[in-house]
């Protein structure tokens, strides 16, 4: 129920995007009846989980909850989110009455828990490889990603923005000769990486600069194509609200420190 006179979640109508065709699938998952996600747009770790979602066709309802940086002041977050996220954070996942939170456990807690198409592949070996994938673009994409947009010093950009060059490099020599970053087909190394994708031209926008890898450049038009990228896919006035607001946040530190951030 929805409190009164203050900002609260947004519920978002169900839906369905994807293939309807369940896949064979391993004696663990199992149908579901209830699938919500709580997350929001803007938070690079929801859209993972989004993509997941979408990519594997699961019908599931999205509570909008922003995350702490971007809250509105008065914003109600739901009692439930309070009670089953352990840092306060997004995204955090329900099914059924079990819950999971924190993107990458999430993502291959629904994998066991729902019967649809699969995104992590039986084959041990390539199963092995994404879950090794999901790891290094968590450690080695995500962090200078994110220094990026939230540096407010022109080196301290530039530092991230090479590292982040350095480490898709890296990514695009895994796809010599294979469309996808593991196996035959998009896998949870797709969902790991296709919040980079979504916020590229922001990133551009807010410093980085550096030449893409033209083998990245060619896996984020395919992954664009599926049905999770297109689920996930900023609007021009996303991406602007993702630069201004981020902008303000650099204008913001520097007013507050009387100049950019010391190195």
């Amino acid at each position: 129920m929805r409190a009164q006179g203050a900002p609260a979640a947004v519920f978002v109508d169900r839906a369905r995007s994807g293939g309807d065709s369940p896949g064979e699938q391993p004696p663990a998952r199992r149908s579901v009846t209830d699938v919500t996600l709580y997350g929001h747009w803007i938070c690079p770790y929801s859209v993972r989980v989004s993509f997941a979602l979408a990519e594997r066709g699961i019908v599931h309802d999205v509570v909008d909850v922003p995350p702490t940086a971007v809250r509105p002041a008065g914003f109600v977050v739901p009692d439930e989110f309070v009670a089953h996220s352990p840092l306060g954070e997004i995204p955090m996942v329900r099914v059924d009455g079990e819950y999971r939170a924190d993107s990458l456990p999430i993502l291959e807690w629904l994998e066991e828990r729902v019967d649809a198409p699969p995104l992590l592949p039986s084959d041990p070996s390539t199963r092995l490889r994404v879950l090794e994938l999901m790891t290094l673009i968590d450690r080695r994409v995500f962090p200078p990603m994110i220094g990026v947009y939230y540096g407010t010093h022109v080196d301290r950009i530039a530092e991230s923005a090479d590292a982040l060059a350095t480490a898709l490099a890296e990514l695009g020599a895994g796809l010599d000769g294979s469309p996808w970053l593991a196996g035959t087909g998009p896998t949870l190394a797709e969902a790991t990486l296709v919040p980079f994708y979504v916020r590229l031209d922001g990133l551009r926008r807010l410093g980085f600069d550096r030449d893409l890898d033209p083998r990245i450049a060619d896996h984020r038009l395919r992954v664009g194509h599926l049905a999770g990228g297109r689920a996930v896919a900023w609007s021009s006035s996303r991406t602007e609200e993702f630069v201004t607001r981020f902008e303000r946040y650099r204008a913001d530190r520097r007013s507050t420190t009387g100049g950019p951030e010391p190195r």
